[in-house]
């Protein structure tokens, strides 16, 4: 309680101190000084009493030196906001007098002193404009409210202020910067998930384009950030932030000077604050398509024009910027960089024809161990082991390893007994609390083991830029009667891989030399998964194989690949995500399609691809000689 006291009274005290601050300001101070001594009330400004000291301020505001009665510390608070609501008023008056005074001295150089009557009522008449007491005694409010400020949010203090803190993303600003800073910079379409960083680094890249010297970037560049899901336009025009419009007179929003005179208003957009810069779009598949279309021609003429049917270029009172930008239009060069979470299918071929392409790789967990490490330092905290290893296992955006970290940071802030951030640790506890909290799930569900097990393997999917590892799993009993076996399959997982379980029963006759139908069979997708695609069919293969002879498969191996019922494996799509989602579980060994060998610049560390053009070369590369128990009569 008594801390408590202590607070309110410090910030009463504060408070205090401004209002006699703003009184200064407005009196000067040695005129305060002498006011206070007239009104008695010297010894109380000064004392160290708050009571005495508004005592004070209330005999200086009332100008009236009888008020003998001390306020209550529970009066206090609505005292100082009458006082505020004076000190406001007062502030609003002076200004209002001062631009007064101003423009009667403009007006006295001009004329003789026996109009001063009539000057000052002219100038009275000219100031009952847009501003008068009221508004300025907001604006007033305004400017007192500016005073008070909260510290930075957690977010912008752990936001990465130099390309080489962004974790992760190495090859991506190579590219971007090879594109941006050139003599002849490119637009650029950023892809990647959400979290990993594409806006702080389209920033950056601006910052480090501009300090080269054979870049046509100058030192005063503009970067315009806009989200393309926000951008609203009229197709009418009357309205377009993104290009640029034209108020004509009889809407609502034109100048009432140009109103009047039937004067049509060109108003410029993103595009012309942008030029001889950067213009950056976040989400820009969100855009509307036709908004899309005219930004192109825009990005093409690098000019934007302006057309209106009140626009008459013979008119003596169109004001000459306004016949420029009607007759030449307005000047919007500069570089587009549109940032998306969306597939580049799903993206304009017009827009990406234009642009260079740029991805964004999903964050590794220990990417994301090295961000918390990071943010940690720059809150001040220290980090108990395990505490950023936690963080990695539930989720794969910095930006939310971030905000999970901060969260953390207050609830070790709020367990400490005393009011101190010195020295802070944040505990595993700290972070359990806050993953209990959002009722969080770890991010990988399936993880890779060193054993091996019967009818069960690992396949790859993908969603947008994230792959994962499928658990696909069969089960296979002898018919009841030969030829009048049954094969089930979970509907959750797609028609696809439907598809892909009847091209296994043909492919399992040209190996085995027997009928599927002779079994019955169950194949299931855990937790099902809808696969998008018919990359599993090589998996389901393996699965069934090992559920008929029963066979046990290593389960830190993963495949992907679609099957034919000639029994090659042909190539897929996604592969780059799908390698992704294998070192998230831990696999140690990728099988991928032979065809797609060439997509794989550079093998990652943690797992090793081996390329396949077959199922017989899967098949004997992970059963060895256990696959002399069935035929394959497949040619390699």
């Amino acid at each position: 309680m008594l801390n408590h006291q202590t607070t309110d009274s410090d910030s009463l005290n504060r408070q205090i101190n401004a209002l006699f601050a703003v009184l200064a300001e407005i009196h000067g101070t040695d005129q305060l000084i002498l006011k206070a001594g007239k009104l008695d009330s010297l010894n109380l400004m000064r004392s160290e009493k708050l009571e005495e000291r508004v005592l004070a301020l209330e005999r200086i505001v009332h100008e009236d030196p009888t008020i003998q009665q001390e306020r209550s510390l529970e009066e206090i608070p609505s005292m100082l906001d009458e006082f505020e609501e004076y000190l406001a008023d007062l502030l609003a008056r002076r200004q209002l007098e001062e631009k007064l005074e101003k423009r009667i001295n403009m007006k006295m150089q001009e004329r003789h002193l026996e109009y001063l009557k009539e000057i000052r009522q002219q100038v009275l008449k000219e100031e009952a404009g847009p501003d008068n007491a009221q508004t300025l005694k907001k604006y007033a409010e305004l400017e007192m409210l500016e005073q008070k400020n909260l510290s930075r949010s957690t977010q912008e203090l752990m936001r990465p202020q130099s390309l080489d803190q962004v974790v992760g993303q190495e090859k991506a600003i190579r590219a971007l910067l090879t594109k941006l800073s050139s003599p002849f910079p490119q637009h650029i379409i950023l892809y990647g998930p959400p979290g990993v960083g594409k806006t702080t680094v389209a920033r950056l890249a601006l910052k480090y384009a501009k300090e080269k010297s054979y870049t046509p970037f100058d030192e005063n560049a503009p970067f315009i950030e806009v989200d393309g899901t926000t951008l609203r336009w009229d197709p009418r025009e009357v309205t377009n932030p993104l290009l640029g419009s034209v108020h004509d007179p009889i809407y609502q929003g034109a100048r009432r000077d140009l109103a009047d005179g039937a004067v049509p208003e060109p108003k410029l957009g993103l595009v012309t604050q942008a030029h001889g810069g950067v213009l950056f779009i976040d989400e820009i598949g969100e855009l509307d398509l036709i908004l899309q279309n005219k930004l192109l021609k825009v990005m093409e003429d690098k000019r934007v024009t302006f057309e209106s049917s009140y626009y008459d270029p013979d008119d003596p009172q169109i004001p000459k910027y306004i016949h420029k930008l009607f007759s030449e239009g307005a000047p919007a060069d500069f570089v587009l960089i549109g940032a998306t979470t969306r597939d580049p299918s799903e993206i304009s071929p017009a827009f990406r024809s234009r642009c260079a392409e740029v991805f964004f790789d999903p964050l590794t967990p220990q990417d994301i161990i090295s961000i918390v490490k990071s943010a940690a330092q720059r809150l001040g905290a220290r980090l108990e082991d395990g505490v950023a290893e936690m963080i990695s296992e539930y989720t794969i955006e910095g930006r939310q390893a971030t905000r999970l970290l901060a969260d953390a940071y207050s609830t070790a802030l709020y367990k400490r007994s005393d009011e101190s951030v010195e020295d802070l640790i944040i505990s595993v506890a700290d972070i359990q609390e806050v993953i209990q909290a959002a009722r969080l799930s770890s991010y990988v569900g399936v993880k890779a083991s060193s054993t091996k097990e019967v009818g069960r393997i690992l396949g790859l999917g993908v969603s947008g830029y994230l792959g994962s590892v499928l658990e696909i799993e069969a089960v296979a009993f002898p018919a009841s009667s030969p030829g009048k076996g049954s094969i089930r399959f979970n509907d959750t997982a797609g028609s696809m891989a439907k598809d892909s379980v009847a091209n296994a029963a043909a492919v399992f006759r040209s190996l085995t030399g027997r009928q599927l139908t002779d079994y019955d069979i169950h194949v299931n997708v855990v937790g099902g998964g809808n696969i998008d695609g018919p990359s599993a069919g090589v998996a389901i293969l393996a699965a069934i194989i090992s559920a008929v002879w029963e066979i046990p498969l290593p389960q830190d191996i993963a495949v992907t690949g679609e099957l034919s019922i000639r029994g090659k494996v042909k190539p897929i799509g996604g592969l780059h995500p799908k390698i992704y989602g294998a070192r998230q579980a831990g696999v140690k060994k990728v099988f991928i399609p032979k065809e797609n060998w060439d997509e794989i610049s550079e093998q990652p560390s943690e797992v090793e691809i081996v390329p396949i053009d077959t199922v017989t070369e899967f098949l004997q590369a992970i059963l060895g000689t256990e696959v002399s128990r069935f035929q394959l009569s497949v040619a390699n």
